[in-house]
């Protein structure tokens, strides 16, 4: 027991900006989401404990993740966590990159994760590891060809798709609550190898562990699955889990956010294909020039959050704060912002597996 309190009280430490919920103090919503990660992954690890202030859009982030990324289904875990990497490069989340190429240590080998996490997906030697890494890579761009033709069959959409969207939210939390790294600085590469061993070997009786679908279901309340989350269709327990985290996210949003701020997210949103803006943030200063004064610094954390989440620094959090003292504030915005950016990813892949679809049909 002395050993679990020392591991959490290391863990809660990695949290930046808000005061995370100790597993101890957790109570109601929070404490059966606690229970089940506890349960599942040994400890309450540091992604979950940063979204503790907000139950509803913590336990949203584990039934998506769960249900996409940890239950045994069609798509092995494998090909799972190369999509979790990459995506996690993408988004300019090394911390998330270290934690999916450890797993990867494990599930294929040291050569193909360090590939993925240096962004050489070409260089991953699995063909089939490499194809998944490629695509999951690009994803989010809209115009690059092997966004219309994935290299998966369509059952196997659903898993894939909704580990790509679980990724687009989560590497944009971390990148604002935790350090940008997880390897400890200051190790050279032979030696950050081998503390990437190290951690692979003691995640591997997880990754290997069979998981039942569906028990996180009962945390949120039931609703529709939204048109533009269609990708998750064919995998039923997965899309009950889209349809209620998307629901509890959409009412977070309502909550932390005036509809101006939404409207701009959403709008910016819809033009965008994917590009990085770059170091400047001139773009985003220009675009909340137009909200009234109050809302500026709210639109300011939501649109670095989804454009530029490395960006968000303590001087744009503490602009927020003068306005929102209160961590679940802080913690519902840049939860609602990333849910609205990977929202749109999912979207996109809609009408890619539409595309694909329909050339598949006029071929035959």
């Amino acid at each position: 027991m002395a050993v679990k309190r020392v591991v959490s009280s290391v863990l809660q430490r990695q949290v930046r900006y808000i005061t995370a919920v100790p597993p101890t103090a957790a109570t109601g919503l929070l404490a059966d989401v606690y229970g089940q990660v506890a349960g599942e992954m040994r400890v309450v690890i540091p992604p979950i404990l940063a979204q503790s202030p907000s139950p509803a859009s913590l336990a949203a982030y584990w039934m998506l993740t769960r249900e996409a990324l940890h239950v045994a289904g069609r798509v092995d875990r494998a090909r799972k966590e190369v999509v979790a990497a990459a995506v996690s490069v993408a988004n300019t989340c090394p911390y998330c990159a270290d934690m999916h190429s450890m797993s990867l240590y494990d599930l294929s080998c040291e050569q193909d994760a360090e590939a993925i996490v240096a962004d050489r997906a070409g260089e991953v030697g699995d063909p089939g590891l490499r194809a998944v890494a490629g695509w999951a890579r690009v994803a989010h761009r809209p115009d690059e060809p092997v966004v219309r033709q994935p290299p998966f069959t369509a059952l196997e959409r659903p898993e894939l798709v909704g580990v790509a969207v679980t990724f687009h939210y989560l590497t944009r939390v971390v990148n604002v609550f935790l350090p940008g790294h997880l390897v400890p600085r200051g190790l050279g590469p032979g030696n950050r190898r081998r503390f990437k061993h190290g951690v692979s070997r003691f995640l591997a009786p997880l990754l290997r562990k069979t998981h039942a679908p569906g028990r996180t279901l009962a945390l949120l309340r039931d609703a529709e699955l939204p048109q533009d989350a269609a990708w998750a269709q064919g995998a039923p327990v997965l899309a009950t889990a889209v349809a209620r985290s998307f629901a509890a996210l959409d009412a977070v949003g309502l909550r932390a956010l005036s509809p101006a701020v939404r409207h701009l997210v959403r709008e910016r949103l819809t033009a965008w294909r994917g590009e990085d803006p770059g170091l400047s943030r001139e773009w985003c200063e220009r675009l909340i020039a137009d909200l009234p004064e109050a809302d500026r610094a709210a639109g300011r954390l939501a649109l670095l959050t989804v454009f530029a989440s490395y960006q968000v620094d303590e001087g744009v959090v503490a602009e927020f704060r003068a306005r929102q003292p209160g961590d679940a504030a802080l913690v519902e915005v840049v939860t609602w912002a990333s849910y609205a950016a990977a929202r749109q990813v999912g979207a996109r892949l809609v009408d890619a597996g539409q595309a694909d679809a329909g050339n598949s049909a006029r071929s035959e």
